[in-house]
C-alpha cells in the first residue's frame, strides 16, 4: 500500500476522497499493526517525503501510543509493549534518526512520538540507551537537530515521574537544558526549546534546588532569560520562575528582591504576554502563603516543616502601587468576551489575592487610589478605582471594610445607574456583589442593608438588568449574592416585600432579545433559583404561583419542530435551565407539609413534562432532568412508584451512560433518591438496577468518579429493601471487599488521596446501609461470614491514617451498626479489633461533632453487644 498517497488523500478536501483513504489507514492498522507502525515511521524518516505527509504520519504514531480517556490509553499501551521487539527497534531507530532532519515538522512531530514511547517504556525499565543518545544529540552541530532534541527532553519529561529517571541522568539533562538555556546559545529557537524543557524539567529537580551553588546557577540562568530580547523566551522564562515559586517556594528568600526588581519592570514596560507571567508570579506567590496561613492557622510551632515568609507581606508598600497602575491598561471590549484575560485583569486578580493573604494590611494602600479616581473624568480612572475596591473585599475585617462600605454604597448604586460608561457599570454591578458575598449576613453593629435602602438596591439592580447584556449579567450576580444574603436567618428578610417584583424581572430578563449571545439567560434563572431557594414562608403562595409559569416554559420548548443543529443546543440549554428551575421550587415546596400538599397537584404533569424532556435525547437536559425528578421523587414519597414503570427505562439509559459520566453518576444519584422514597416499593426495579450498577462497576470503561457513588446506592437500596437484598447480597459483598482491599495501600498524591477518601467512604455507606437494612430481620446471620473482613477494613484505613473527617464520621458509624446489628454474634470479633479500642477513642475526643456524636452511639451499641 503506497502510505505516502493515502496520507495526502486523508488530508484532501474532498470528504470522498478523505474518508476512503481514513478507512484504508484503518483497515492497514487492524490487519497488520507492526507493519502499519512501522511503514508510518519510515514515512516519517524518509526526507525526500513531502512535509505534510511526514507530519501527518508522525501525528497518527502519536496517537496509536496515547489516549485521553484511561481506559482506551491502557489498551494502547498494553498493545505498544506486546509489540514484536525488532519491530519495536526498528521504528525507535527511525525516529532517533528523524530527531536530525532539517524539516521543522518532521523533528517536532518526532520529539512528542519519542516521548510518548518513553513514557510507556521507561517505567518498565525498557529503552534505557534513550536518555543517553538524547544527551550525545544535544552537541550536534546542526541548531536544528539541536532544538529538537531539548524539545524531546521537555516533552520527556512532561511524560515520566520524576522517580523513573535515576539522579545521575537528571543532572546531565538539566546540564544540557540549562547551557542551551545560557546567553551564550546563539541560536534562539535552540534557547526557547530549553528554556521551555526547563519548564517540565523543574520537577525532576528536587536535589538541585536543594544544593546552593547548583540553585544559585539555575536561578541566575532563569533570570537572565526574562531579560533575552526574543518575547517569547521572556516569557518561558517567566513561566518558569512561576512555576519555581510555588514547587520551590522555601528556597526563594535569596533571590526575591531581585525577581521583584525583573518583575515590577516587565509589568510596567513589557509586552503583554510576559507582563502576564510576571503578574503571575505573584499570584502563585499570594497562592502558597494562603495555603500555608491556612494550614497553620498563623501560628507557627517549632516542628512546622513550610514556615511562611510573608514575602507578600515584606513586598507591599512596592507591590501594591504597582499592580493599581495596572488596573489603568483596560481593553475597550473586555466586557463582551466572556474568555478576555489582560493586564487590568490579571492585575485585579493578583490584588484580590494579595488581600486574602496580608488582610487589613492592605486598605490603607488601597483606599487613597479608589478616593483619587473614582470621580474622574476618564473612564479608565473611574473603573480601576472600582475594580480596585471590589477587589480588597475578601481578606481584610468586616469591622475595617463596613465603614467604607456604607460611605461608598449610595455612590455605587448612582454610578450603576448614571455612569455614562457601560465599563464602569459592569464592574460596579460587580463589586456590588462582592459586598453582598463577603460582608451580608454578619453580626456587625453596622448593617450594610437596612430597611431604609433596600428598596432603593433593588429598584437600581432591577434597572441595570435591563442594561446591556454584561451590566444585566453583574446585576443578576449580585442579586444573587443578595438573596443569599439571607438565607436561613430566622427573621423576614427585607427582600420579602421585593419578592413579586424581583422574580418578575428575572422572567422579563430571560425572555430578552438580546439574551442568547451571552451568559445572561443563565444568570438569570441561576439567580432566580436562588431567590426562590432563599425564600422565606410568607413568599410560599408566591413561589407556588411560578410552578405554573415554568411548566409552561418547558411545555413550549418541547413544541418547537424540526430545528437546527444549533437552534437544537440552544432548546437544549434552556430545557436544562427549566428543569434545573423546576429542581429548586420542588425542593423550596416539598420541604414543608403545607407547601407540599399545594404543590402535589401539579406533580403528574411536571414528570409528563420530565418525561417528554428525555424522549428529546441530549446528555445535558437529561442531567438536568434526572435531577429534577431525584428532588420530585424526595417530594412525593411512596406516591413516585406510579410513574415508575414509564420512568424506568430512562433510569436505565442513564446508568448505561458511560461516556457522559457525569449523567450516569446523577442517575446513580437519582436512583438513591428513589429508593428512599419508594422503600419496598423499589423491588420490582431491583434485579434490572443491581445488575446494571454491578455491571458498571466492573467496567474498566466507567470514568472512576462514578464508582464511589455506586457503593453508596448499594446501601440505599439495601435500607429500602431490607431482607429483600438478600438476592444480590454474595454479588454486592465481593464487590465491596475488592474495592475496599484495594483502597487500604494507596499511596499517592493529594487527588489520589481525595477519590480514595471518597472511594472509602461510599463503600462504607454500603456497608451501613446493608446493616441497617437487614437489623431486627431473621436472616442477619446472613451478614456474619461477612463481619471479619468489614473489622479488617476499619482498622485497614485506621492504621493508614490518612482518612478525612468524613470517612471517619462514616466508618464509626460502620462500626456501631455491625454491633448493633449483629449483637453478640459479633462481640468477640469486636473486642479483637483495633477500630473498636483506639479508633473509638479517637474519634469520642475529635473536635468534629458529627464524628463526635457518630462515635458515641457506637460506643452505646457495642456496649450492648458485649454485654448480652
Amino acid at each position: 500500500m503506497e502510505v505516502t498517497q493515502v496520507l495526502f488523500n486523508a488530508q484532501s478536501i474532498d470528504g470522498t476522497v478523505r474518508k476512503n483513504a481514513e478507512e484504508s489507514l484503518k483497515q492497514f492498522q487492524e490487519q497488520n499493526l507492526p507493519g502499519f507502525l512501522l511503514s508510518l515511521s519510515g514515512e516519517l524518516a524518509n526526507e525526500e517525503k513531502p512535509s505534510e505527509t511526514r507530519k501527518l504520519a508522525g501525528l497518527i504514531l502519536k496517537n496509536a501510543l496515547d489516549a485521553k480517556e484511561q481506559h482506551r490509553k491502557f489498551e494502547l499501551v498494553q498493545r505498544w509493549l506486546s509489540l514484536d521487539a525488532t519491530a519495536k527497534s526498528q521504528i525507535k531507530a527511525c525516529l532517533l534518526q528523524t530527531l536530525s532532519s532539517p524539516v521543522f515538522d518532521a523533528h517536532s512531530t518526532t520529539s512528542q512520538v519519542i516521548a510518548k514511547v518513553a513514557g510507556i517504556e521507561l517505567p518498565q525499565k525498557q529503552w534505557p540507551e534513550l536518555i543517553g543518545s538524547l544527551l550525545s544529540n544535544v552537541h550536534q552541530i546542526p541548531a536544528y537537530a539541536k532544538q529538537a532534541t531539548l524539545e524531546t527532553l521537555g516533552y520527556l519529561c512532561e511524560e515520566v515521574s520524576p522517580d523513573v529517571i535515576d539522579q545521575d541522568q537528571v543532572n546531565k539533562i538539566l546540564t544540557a537544558v540549562v547551557q542551551g538555556m545560557s546567553a551564550s546559545e546563539g541560536n534562539i529557537d535552540v534557547r526557547l526549546a530549553a528554556t521551555r524543557a526547563l519548564y517540565n524539567a523543574l520537577g525532576f529537580a528536587q536535589a538541585n534546588f536543594s544544593n546552593d551553588m547548583e540553585r544559585d546557577y539555575i536561578m541566575r540562568v532563569v533570570c537572565e532569560a526574562t531579560l533575552s530580547p526574543e518575547v517569547r523566551i521572556r516569557q518561558a522564562a517567566f513561566e518558569c520562575l512561576v512555576s519555581i515559586s510555588s514547587t520551590y517556594y522555601e528556597k526563594l528568600t535569596p533571590y526575591i528582591q531581585d525577581i521583584f526588581n525583573i518583575t515590577s519592570k516587565a509589568v510596567r514596560e513589557d509586552e503583554e504576554p510576559v507582563a502576564l507571567q510576571a503578574i503571575e508570579f505573584w499570584s502563585s506567590i499570594c497562592d502558597e502563603e494562603i495555603d500555608i496561613l491556612e494550614e497553620y492557622g498563623g501560628e507557627f510551632t517549632g516542628d512546622s516543616d513550610v514556615p511562611c515568609f510573608y514575602f507578600i507581606k515584606k513586598a507591599l508598600p512596592a507591590l501594591v502601587p504597582m499592580l493599581l497602575e495596572t488596573l489603568l491598561k483596560q481593553e475597550e471590549d473586555q466586557d463582551q468576551d466572556e474568555g478576555a484575560w489582560n493586564i487590568a485583569m490579571a492585575g485585579g486578580t493578583c490584588l484580590g489575592l494579595v488581600a486574602q493573604t496580608v488582610g487589613d494590611d492592605i486598605v490603607p494602600l488601597v483606599v487613597p487610589f479608589v478616593e483619587e479616581n473614582i470621580t474622574k473624568p476618564d473612564w479608565r480612572q473611574r473603573e480601576a478605582a472600582t475594580y480596585a475596591f471590589g477587589s480588597i473585599l475578601d481578606g481584610p475585617s468586616p469591622e475595617n471594610l463596613i465603614p467604607l462600605v456604607n460611605v461608598a454604597l449610595t455612590f455605587m448604586l448612582s454610578a450603576l445607574t448614571k455612569d455614562p460608561n457601560s465599563h464602569v457599570k459592569d464592574t460596579t454591578a460587580w463589586a456590588l456583589g462582592r459586598i453582598f458575598e463577603f460582608l451580608l449576613g454578619l453580626a456587625v453593629d453596622l448593617p450594610i442593608i437596612t430597611q431604609a435602602n433596600c428598596q432603593q438596591i433593588v429598584t437600581v439592580l432591577l434597572q441595570s438588568m435591563k442594561d446591556t447584556p454584561n451590566v444585566a449579567e453583574k446585576a443578576c450576580g449580585a442579586l444573587y449574592f443578595l438573596a443569599q444574603g439571607y438565607e436561613g436567618e430566622g427573621e423576614p428578610s427585607p427582600l420579602t416585600p421585593f419578592f413579586q417584583e424581583i422574580v418578575q424581572s428575572l422572567l422579563t430578563v430571560t425572555h430578552r432579545e438580546d439574551v442568547g449571545d451571552s451568559r445572561l439567560r443563565t444568570a438569570a434563572y441561576e439567580t432566580l433559583n436562588e431567590v426562590v431557594r432563599c425564600s422565606t414562608v410568607e413568599t410560599a403562595p408566591l413561589v407556588l404561583q411560578l410552578v405554573a409559569v415554568i411548566m409552561m416554559e418547558l411545555h413550549n420548548t418541547l413544541e418547537s419542530q424540526k430545528l437546527s443543529s444549533e437552534e437544537r443546543e440552544k432548546q437544549s440549554e434552556l430545557q436544562g435551565l427549566l428543569c434545573g428551575c423546576l429542581q429548586v421550587i420542588i425542593q423550596k415546596l416539598g420541604s414543608s407539609e403545607t407547601t407540599k400538599y399545594a404543590f402535589m397537584q401539579y406533580a403528574d404533569q411536571i414528570m409528563g413534562l420530565f418525561l417528554r424532556v428525555f424522549a428529546c435525547r441530549s446528555a445535558t437536559v437529561h442531567e438536568e432532568a434526572m435531577l429534577a425528578i431525584g428532588a420530585l421523587a424526595y417530594a412525593t414519597g411512596a406516591d413516585f412508584a406510579k410513574y415508575m414503570p414509564e420512568f424506568y427505562r430512562y433510569l436505565e439509559m442513564g446508568l448505561q451512560n458511560f461516556e457522559e459520566y457525569q449523567v450516569c453518576a446523577v442517575t446513580v444519584g437519582v436512583v438513591g433518591d428513589i429508593s428512599r422514597a419508594l422503600e419496598e416499593k423499589i423491588v420490582p426495579y431491583c434485579d434490572g438496577i443491581m445488575t446494571q450498577l454491578l455491571k458498571n462497576l466492573s467496567s474498566n470503561q466507567l470514568h472512576r468518579s462514578v464508582k464511589p457513588p455506586i457503593f453508596s446506592c448499594f446501601g440505599d437500596i439495601a435500607l429500602a429493601v431490607g431482607e429483600y437484598f438478600e438476592k444480590y447480597l454474595m454479588w454486592a459483598m465481593s464487590a465491596l471487599q475488592s474495592a475496599a482491599d484495594l483502597s487500604t495501600h494507596i499511596a499517592g498524591d493529594d487527588e489520589l488521596v481525595e477519590y480514595t477518601n471518597s472511594l472509602r467512604n461510599g463503600i462504607l455507606e454500603a456497608y451501613s446501609g446493608i446493616f441497617q437494612g437487614f437489623k431486627n430481620s431473621p436472616k442477619t446471620q446472613l451478614l456474619i461470614p461477612y463481619a471479619p473482613h468489614i473489622l479488617q477494613f476499619l482498622d485497614g484505613i485506621y492504621m493508614e491514617k490518612d482518612m478525612d473527617d468524613m470517612v471517619m464520621k462514616t466508618a464509626i458509624g460502620v462500626l456501631g451498626d455491625l454491633a448493633d446489628t449483629l449483637g453478640n454474634h459479633a462481640s468477640s470479633m469486636i473486642q479483637q479489633s483495633v477500630s473498636s479500642k483506639d479508633f473509638l477513642n479517637e474519634c469520642l475526643s475529635s473536635e468534629d461533632l458529627l464524628v463526635k456524636e457518630s462515635a458515641q452511639w457506637a460506643k452505646l451499641a457495642i456496649s450492648r453487644a458485649i454485654s448480652v
